[in-house]
């Protein structure tokens, strides 16, 4: 739901009424993830999507049915070799879809709306919603800050709104949507849980160095896997908002003084586009000793082993350097810095996903790395024997 905040948020402050349907969990090759959503307005608008167009319509008439009667609804759709393409998921897959009324009155509208509005204004946020269970929690919602602060919650019993809210906070700490199973012991209401944990966090970090002709095209791209794109350089003449209007932002510093005093993260990937030993080697020997995703330097393979020498000169150790992607990309052949751009921003995808970055034509490894069954919850609290 989070996915499509934006637009969800104009509705509500629009006064629409409307019901949404989120992925809970997918198997096999079901082409969305957990999170994805798809909604219907009391007009019958539809936005979002949730299998990519396989099973759009039945999906789009449980939520009419949704905006009439109130009632929240758990629905699997999945393949058949009897029937395909009645059930509707013709990739093989199967996907569990969550419908939620949100109209005025209904409980879980406040927080609901404030999670939106969190989420559209680019703030940490993260909502449980309650998936399977006892039926008088079906449709209720807890929101959960980065301050541990909560809003709404489930009205069974406060144990259990605490226990979910420590867990959706370690959910939006690492950024995380999934579901949640609580055992009879641990959801105080008679019964067991499964609860689905939405999270949103601003975009990860791209930060390019070198502000080179490549750079500019390598802006677009992170920009379109949605990164927040910033370029750094120590040349005024060249790190300028005129050469790439589509950045973030433009530094202009020497790029290691500018990575000892920006925060960095899990998801944050480092692009080296300089290939200047003079640029290169302190800003490498400072990134490959932080924690983030992804650290690739440009420059030939000539380039590439005397710039290693030079890190190993300055302290730099083999399982540090073994951190490095160079020459940077995936062997795409690339000539054009628009090319250079993809094969750059295609390694970086498949150190993210866990990806080969072979053809997948004649392969046979997964389609999607990093998908779950539906049957594996993300964790289990309060499970009984």
């Amino acid at each position: 739901m989070l996915d499509i905040a934006e637009e969800l948020h104009r509705w509500v402050e629009q006064g629409r009424d409307f019901a949404v349907a989120t992925v809970v969990a997918v198997g096999g090759s079901a082409p969305r993830q957990p999170g994805a959503a798809l909604a219907v307005d009391a007009d019958g608008t539809a936005i979002g999507s949730v299998s990519g167009g396989c099973v759009e319509g039945a999906v789009y008439e449980l939520c009419q049915q949704a905006l009439e009667d109130g009632e929240t609804v758990l629905e699997r759709f999945g393949y058949s070799d009897e029937d395909a393409f009645a059930v509707g998921l013709t990739c093989g897959g199967i996907i569990d879809i969550l419908v939620t009324p949100v109209r005025a009155g209904d409980p879980a509208r406040p927080v609901l709306a404030a999670a939106l509005r969190a989420a559209a204004g680019g703030e940490a946020a993260a909502v449980a919603r309650i998936v399977s269970g006892p039926s008088e929690l079906a449709g209720r919602a807890l929101l959960v800050r980065p301050d541990s602060s909560c809003e709404g919650g489930f009205g069974a019993h406060p144990e259990l709104d605490r226990t979910v809210a420590a867990e959706a906070a370690a959910f939006l700490d690492a950024g995380r949507t999934g579901t949640l199973e609580i055992g009879e012991q641990g959801s105080r209401c008679g019964a067991p849980l499964t609860v689905l944990v939405e999270s949103s966090v601003p975009p990860p970090r791209m930060i390019v160095f070198g502000a080179i002709d490549f750079a500019s095209a390598l802006v677009r791209i992170g920009k379109f896997l949605n990164y927040h794109v910033t370029v750094c350089d120590a040349r005024p003449v060249f790190a300028t908002k005129a050469r790439f209007p589509e950045a973030d932002e433009i530094v202009v510093e020497w790029p290691h003084k500018y990575l000892e005093r920006t925060s960095v993260d899990a998801r944050t990937v480092l692009c080296v586009l300089t290939h200047d030993a003079k640029f290169d080697v302190p800003l490498l020997q400072l990134a490959l000793r932080l924690p983030v995703a992804y650290v690739g330097a440009m420059g030939s393979r000539r380039t590439h082993l005397d710039r290693n020498e030079r890190l190993r000169e300055v302290g730099v150790t083999e399982l540090e350097l073994a951190r490095l992607r160079s020459p940077i990309g995936l062997d795409l052949g690339a000539r054009t810095p628009e090319e250079t751009a993809l094969s750059i921003a295609s390694e970086i995808v498949a150190s993210r996903r866990g990806g080969s970055g072979v053809s997948l034509t004649g392969a046979h490894t997964p389609i999607h790395h990093d998908a779950a069954s539906p049957s594996t919850p993300a964790a289990r609290i309060g499970s009984v024997a």
